[in-house]
């Protein structure tokens, strides 16, 4: 069974999974050793942070799956790297 998505909802998926990505970047670096003096300043900071890297790994994604079409094409199963016939 295929299950067609539309483009807007891919979108609004790689968006959630960019967004997990970064809070795991920061949880995993920034939120241990900024801890002790987490205050209102800090915060801001670091959900600035999580914007920046969420845009970053958003666009990683964009490229690496949409421009270089490095997944297989649902419909004729190819595998191509680029958006040109072979």
């Amino acid at each position: 069974m295929t299950v067609m998505t539309s483009p807007a909802s891919g979108t609004a998926r790689r968006w959630m999974e960019s967004g997990a990505e970064a809070a795991l970047v920061l949880g995993a670096t920034a939120l241990p050793a900024a801890w002790h003096a987490l205050d209102g300043t800090l915060t801001a900071v670091l959900a600035g942070m999580l914007v920046v890297i969420t845009g970053a790994i958003y666009a990683l994604h964009t490229v690496t799956f949409d421009l270089l079409r490095v997944v297989p094409d649902r419909h004729g199963g190819k595998f191509s790297f680029t958006h040109g016939e072979e």
